[in-house]
């Protein structure tokens, strides 16, 4: 795993790493391998942290539709 992409997981928060989840492509370097699943790793800590409340909070202001 690059250097960058690990700083850039570890500095991220929650609502981050959710948007980049679902709005990022597919192809995107930081989903695959050893990165991939760091991410997840971290994002699900984060995650269980989180109130089930507060987590619907941070989905609902991440959305469904990509930003323009």
């Amino acid at each position: 795993m690059a250097v960058k992409d690990k700083e850039w997981i570890d500095n991220a928060g929650y609502y981050q790493l959710l948007e980049r989840w679902r709005f990022g492509s597919s192809d995107d370097f930081i989903f695959h391998g050893e990165s991939g699943e760091y991410y997840a790793k971290v994002m699900k800590s984060l995650k269980d942290k989180l109130s089930r409340s507060g987590q619907v909070l941070i989905g609902k202001g991440v959305g469904w539709e990509k930003p323009i």
